[in-house]
């Protein structure tokens, strides 16, 4: 049943570790459930507008959309390595008064930059939307209604786990360890994330030498 393997698919994508997760982890322990809510909102209705668009112009996106992926991807990745140093460094007294939770324009606006989240909204836009032109702006706004819907519950698991480990973690070396961690976390993750936007790359380069002789072959002919 496709509309079972859009639900399953949506779940599955929105509540593995990915980098909103982990921040939205990380935001939990640090500044508690309540005040992560802006943060959340700001993932789910910020990835619902992302589907929206680039579903209801799935023909035209396509095309600009590889040409911006690595791009995008490296910009986000750096974003990711300077939110692991923020993550990192909330655990000290002398950052943790001023700093808080990202809010709602900035957690929408990175899923433009998030990784995972274009894999997951192309992906979808690909797999689920209708073929034909007729009832694509129906479908595109479906489509970023389940994503809204289902996107929000998953994520807000990981805030709430965050909450409820605050107690383990009132000492300030306790919760200085966890932020590290969770720093260190998002780094790999970033780092990740942009070797394997960079392998096709690689095995480009790798094959270079035989393209160049197949070339080189096809012209003495």
């Amino acid at each position: 049943m496709p509309e079972f393997a859009l639900l399953s698919y949506v779940v599955l994508m929105s509540i593995t570790p990915g980098p909103n997760n982990l921040m939205l982890a990380s935001s939990g322990v640090n500044f508690g459930f309540r005040r992560s809510l802006p943060h959340m909102l700001g993932i789910s209705l910020g990835c619902a507008v992302q589907v929206f668009i680039v579903a209801l112009l799935l023909a035209s996106a396509l095309d600009w959309v590889q040409i911006l992926r690595m791009p995008l991807a490296a910009a986000g990745c750096l974003y990711l390595f300077y939110l692991s140093w923020r993550i990192a460094q909330a655990g000290r007294l002398q950052t943790r008064e001023a700093a808080g939770p990202l809010g709602f324009a900035g957690a929408a606006a990175f899923q433009w930059l998030n990784p995972k989240a274009w894999v997951m909204v192309v992906n979808a836009s690909i797999l689920f939307m209708p073929a034909s032109s007729e009832g694509r702006l129906l479908a595109a706004a479906l489509l970023a209604l389940v994503f809204a819907a289902l996107n929000l519950p998953c994520i807000s698991v990981w805030a709430w786990a965050g909450q409820r480990l605050q107690r383990w973690l009132e000492g300030d070396a306790a919760r200085r360890r966890f932020n590290l961690t969770m720093g260190w976390l998002m780094a790999a993750t970033a780092c990740w994330l942009l070797l394997d936007e960079l392998r096709p790359l690689w095995g480009a380069w790798a094959n270079w030498p035989e393209l160049a002789e197949r070339v080189s072959v096809m012209g003495m002919k």
